[in-house]
């Protein structure tokens, strides 16, 4: 663990998120080569950096096992997403730095915890007897950006990526030391879209009250993705449907979710339902004057950054088809609009009657002794899941990792538990040595 310690604090200090236009490209790059070094470091061959059509580096390496022993292909993510408000942070977000029993830093979860995991659990085994099977590691450098670049780069060589099972290790457990497997993603679209209603901005003294402002316009379109209790309403997609499984108590929900006191949840139906189940609608962007040094000006144009995410029964194609279609058909004053996808991916249902899925019961019972593995959905994307079952429908697919609710992926803050990092690592070796014997 100490190394672990070690190691994690010089991956988190890449500034790797995979957008040039906030971070240089070489912070990606030198992450990748990090991770390349550390896999041959562990004795994997066949190392390489992998360039993908979205113009960033995957990393992958392989590691024989024994003659007839199954494959089994693991999986995490080094680019992280950006730090968003640094002076938000109680410590830098590229510095690990422990406080309170935690690990803070970006990436210290998501994902980039989730290679050391695998990287444990390989050094586990060793001191144990040996890797029972032959082990595939790929670690993809733009997950984060939803570019599908890792997708397009294993659809054109579906031979690379071919195992007996997958461990993904970039979701969490339901709650901190309760062993849990992901049962279902949601899938996820991403589009811009762009308003525009006059050839400049105009004084609002002059013009405003007649001339079509922008901003108001896109406005509208947004208030429209919503209804009155905050359930994603779009045009001809479904949002009713039902979670059947692991419960998410509300006030648990609050507390994870840190709401504030008197502020109500949005949607109706359970929290599992909204989250597990249901299309969810967020606006993660918006470009327009800022309040500071803005002019009494009617806007000429405006834009957003929409993300929809997808349950597992529905196709993330039409989805996008729908978004689409719903914000032309609720753009106002016959202002002129554009849609363009940045970003899609498939929702994915694991099967969890499955031999890898018994292995992993009795892994996770070994490393939390007292408990049962669980099943719950995770509402966020994993877009290579469904890429990967398409090409290899008789692998099995299991998703676990470090992302518990404490962890708080994605915001400031963010931080690994090193007790989970280590029984997740445990877990893993266990599960490897039990999948080998199946």
């Amino acid at each position: 663990m100490p190394r672990a310690r070690q190691e994690l604090a010089e991956l988190v200090a890449f500034r790797s998120v995979a957008d040039p236009a906030q971070f240089p490209k070489s912070e990606c790059e030198a992450a990748a080569a990090w991770c390349a070094d550390a896999l041959r470091a562990e004795g994997f061959v066949d190392v390489a950096l992998l360039d993908t059509p979205d113009g960033t580096q995957s990393v992958y390496g392989s590691l024989p096992g024994p003659a007839g022993a199954p494959t089994v292909l693991l999986y995490a993510h080094y680019d992280v997403q950006p730090p968003l408000d640094e002076d938000a942070w109680e410590s830098g977000p590229f510095e690990l730095t422990e406080r309170d029993g935690r690990w803070y830093g970006r990436g210290a979860a998501d994902c980039k915890g989730g290679f050391i995991m695998h990287l444990l659990a390989l050094r586990a085994l060793r001191a144990n007897g040996g890797v029972p099977v032959g082990v595939k590691m790929i670690l993809e450098g733009s997950e984060e950006q939803g570019t599908g670049g890792l997708e397009r780069y294993a659809e054109a060589h579906p031979e690379l990526l071919l195992a007996d099972a997958i461990v993904i290790g970039d979701s969490g457990n339901f709650r901190e030391g309760l062993p849990t497997v992901t049962a279902t993603l949601r899938g996820m679209t991403m589009v811009r879209v762009e308003i525009d209603t006059l050839e400049s901005n105009l004084h609002s003294g002059q013009f405003g009250g007649a001339a079509p402002d922008a901003l108001a316009a896109l406005i509208r379109v947004l208030d429209s993705l919503r209804s009155e209790d905050g359930s994603t309403t779009v045009d001809g997609l479904a949002a009713e449907q039902s979670w059947e499984g692991l419960a998410y108590p509300e006030a648990d929900f609050r507390s994870d979710a840190k709401v504030l006191d008197g502020v109500a949840l949005t949607g109706s139906g359970t929290v599992a339902d909204r989250i597990w189940a249901r299309p969810s609608v967020t606006v993660i962007g918006i470009d327009c004057p800022p309040v500071v040094g803005a002019t009494p000006s009617v806007q000429a144009g405006a834009r957003a950054l929409i993300s929809l995410r997808v349950p597992p029964g529905q196709d993330a194609v039409r989805a996008t088809e729908l978004l689409s279609a719903h914000v032309r058909a609720h753009t106002p004053w016959g202002a002129r609009v554009s849609v363009t996808q940045v970003g899609q991916g498939q929702p994915f249902r694991a099967e969890l009657d499955s031999p890898a899925y018994g292995a992993m019961a009795e892994a996770m019972r070994v490393a939390y002794p007292g408990q049962e593995m669980q099943a719950a959905g995770m509402g966020g994307s994993i877009p290579l899941c469904n890429t990967l079952a398409g090409l290899y429908p008789e692998a099995e697919i299991l998703l676990i990792g470090l992302s518990e609710p404490k962890a708080r992926i994605h915001a400031a803050n963010e931080s690994v538990s090193p007790e989970e990092l280590e029984r997740l690592s445990v877990t893993e070796a266990l599960f490897l040595r039990n999948y080998a014997a199946c």
